[in-house]
This record gives C-alpha cells, sequence and structure tokens, in this order.
C-alpha cells in the first residue's frame, strides 16, 4: 500500500482537526487520509487490525478491485438512520446492512486493551509480570517544576531584560526600538517518595516499588523504603533494567514483611543528612497507616515535616475501597498535615497520584 509524503502530511493534518479519541475516530481519520485506491482497502484494514486487535484480521484481498465495486458496506452508527451504502472513499455516517457487514469485515468485539484492563485489579491478583508490564507506563507522566531565580529571555515574558535590550540598541542609535523580555527558568520540582513495605503493605510493596523508580529514573527524585527502618533506594531503582531494579531493592531491604515504624523511620530521615531533600519538596508517603508508634510521636514528626515541605501527599491502599473511614490512630493523627489523601490500591490509582503530583505547580493554601 503506497504511502508518500503527501498523504502522510494530509494524515497528520485530519488528526488535528480530528483528535483521535477513540478507535473509530483515529481509523477513518487514517483511512480517509492514506487510502487512495479501493484496492489498498483490504491492506488498509488488516494493517490497522494487526496492531489494534488480539486477534487476527481481516482476511486480506489480493490484486486489484472489480471495475463496479464503487461502493462498500461499513459499520453504522448508533442511532443513525439507514440511508443506504455510499463510496468507499467517504466517512459514511450509515450502511444499509450493518450486520452483515460487520461479519464481512470480521470486526471484532470491542474490548479493553490488556493493560487497561489489569490497571483496575487489585494488586494481589496480578503476577510478577503483570505487575512489571504495568509498571513501566508510569514513566511517562509528567512532573511538576519550581520557578527559579535565574531569567531568560522568551517573548513570553513580562520583565524586560536591561542588559540585552540596550545591547541590542547599539544598532539603532542606542534608542530602544525592540524590547527584550525575560521570564523566570522553572526546574524540575524535587520528590520524596517513602513507601511503607511492611507485613500489611505486602500485596502493594511490589507494584510501590515501581512507582518508585519510575520516580528515580524520570524525576529529580528521593525514595525510600521503610519497615522497622529506613532504607534508601535511589541509586538502586536507577538502574535500566525494572527487573534487576526491583530484584536489588528488595534484597537491600533486610526488614521487608515485618512491622511497622512510621514516626521513627520519618525522625530519622529529617535527622540524616538526607533531611534538606525535603525543603520545598513534594513529599508522598505510601502506606496504609497501621503504625506501632504512638499516634502522637506521628502528628509530631510530620509537623515538623509540614514546615519543610512543599506538599504532602498520603496515598492509602485502603481509601479507595467504599466506606472508608481513617479511623486508624496514625491515620487520624497524619490527616491534618496532609494536603492529599489519595487511593493508591491499583495501578489505575496509582497513575492518578502521579497526575496528582504533576499537578502541584501553583502555590495553594491547602491542596495542589
Amino acid at each position: 500500500m503506497p504511502c508518500g509524503l503527501t498523504d502522510v502530511e494530509d494524515f497528520v493534518r485530519a488528526l488535528g482537526v480530528c483528535p483521535p479519541l477513540s478507535r473509530d475516530r483515529l481509523y477513518w481519520a487514517a483511512r480517509v487520509s492514506l487510502v487512495r485506491r479501493q484496492a489498498d482497502l483490504a491492506a488498509f484494514e488488516g494493517v490497522f487490525a494487526g496492531i489494534f486487535d488480539e486477534t487476527p484480521a481481516v482476511s486480506e484481498r489480493r490484486g486489484p478491485a472489480p471495475r463496479g465495486e464503487s461502493f462498500v458496506s461499513l459499520p453504522a452508527a448508533e442511532g443513525a438512520p439507514d440511508q443506504g451504502g455510499l463510496p468507499w472513499a467517504t466517512l459514511p455516517p450509515v450502511v444499509a446492512d450493518a450486520e452483515e457487514s460487520a461479519a464481512d469485515r470480521g470486526v471484532p468485539e470491542r474490548r479493553p486493551s490488556a493493560l487497561a484492563a489489569l490497571a483496575e485489579l487489585p494488586f494481589e491478583d496480578l503476577d510478577a509480570a503483570q505487575v512489571a508490564a504495568l509498571g513501566e507506563r508510569l514513566r511517562a507522566v509528567d512532573w511538576p517544576t519550581r520557578r527559579t531565580r535565574r531569567q531568560q529571555t522568551g517573548s513570553a515574558g513580562r520583565r524586560i531584560a536591561v542588559r540585552p535590550t540596550l545591547t541590542r540598541a547599539r544598532r539603532t542609535g542606542w534608542e530602544p526600538v525592540a524590547l527584550v523580555r525575560s521570564r523566570p527558568v522553572r526546574r524540575p520540582r524535587r520528590v520524596v517518595l517513602l513507601c511503607d513495605v511492611s507485613q500489611s503493605m505486602q500485596a502493594q510493596a511490589t507494584a510501590y516499588l515501581h512507582l518508585m523508580r519510575a520516580f528515580a529514573t524520570v524525576a529529580d527524585a528521593e525514595v525510600f523504603a521503610f519497615a522497622t527502618t529506613l532504607t534508601r533506594l535511589t541509586v538502586v531503582l536507577r538502574h535500566t533494567s525494572a527487573a534487576t531494579a526491583v530484584a536489588r531493592a528488595g534484597d537491600l531491604v533486610t526488614d521487608r514483611f515485618g512491622g511497622t515504624r512510621i514516626a521513627t523511620n520519618l525522625r530519622a530521615l529529617l535527622a540524616s543528612h538526607h533531611g534538606n531533600t525535603v525543603r520545598g519538596a513534594i513529599v508522598v508517603i505510601g502506606s496504609d497507616g497501621w503504625d506501632s508508634d504512638p499516634p502522637a510521636d506521628l502528628a509530631a514528626v510530620l509537623a515538623r515535616l509540614r514546615r519543610r515541605a512543599y506538599r504532602i501527599i498520603w496515598m492509602n491502599p485502603r481509601a479507595g475501597v467504599p466506606g472508608f473511614a481513617p479511623q486508624v490512630g496514625a491515620m487520624a493523627a497524619a490527616l491534618p498535615f496532609c494536603d492529599r489523601l489519595l487511593p493508591a490500591g491499583t495501578f489505575a490509582d496509582l497513575t492518578g497520584v502521579a497526575a496528582e503530583i504533576a499537578a502541584c505547580v501553583r502555590p495553594a493554601t491547602r491542596g495542589c
């Protein structure tokens, strides 16, 4: 099936006019733009179905189309009236025999992709390969930025850069004809992630390690795992192989699947030489709130952390359960110092957590 540069340009323009918000929209934008001959329709259908379908697609038809075949039956839109077939090169809103046409084209039943279906399942229902496949999707999330004191020239700037403006004015007899503007430089904001890997978080521990790896590889982040002690995993999780990084992290955490001491570990972080990493950072704590330390100790250390951090986000795997209420003593003590309490029981929830972190750009009194 020949596709030249003109066809590709038409396809790009079609995507700009009709964004591919669904599979049907993408199909018709590609078909109207790329298919120039009816003889190429079967090849296009086969390639499109081979990419987006999990089952074998339509049977391909080789050779040129018959001369008298200028119309083709296509699936009708739901609720549209029956107006018969239309020329094959146009986008028909309806066709005559929708059921027979769908059977002839071999269109399979619409189903979500494998990863989209797995994203809604609890972590305990997933195996290691499925968790690793879903973990790679977390690396495609945009991360928040912060405004620095440095300035850079740009047409969208609000301030006038005096020195570049005077330099340019030398060409016009020291008359500032063209004003050079500047705007602040934005840098990635640091994210500090602390994940609970105790016995009560055993089902979520591996998935949280993949989230921590996404933080460590694509963002200015510091990641820690804690149960009874605090373990820094930033360097280990930056390995290029996800399986190797998670395996090394699991070997490094010696108290994995043990007890939980949230207040003690947060106090150890603030007292260590990594304590300054939380200044102006977004601190994300992943835990179910089951803590062996007194709730008063957790409230005291979170008060100190709140004065240093830019935002505190707590993700709880139990928060997505219907009827959830923070009745655990540690969770109730931590809520007044948290900007967000987010569910984190599935990979879809973790994607929402990452999107919430990316939204923390502007200052706010309480919340991102």
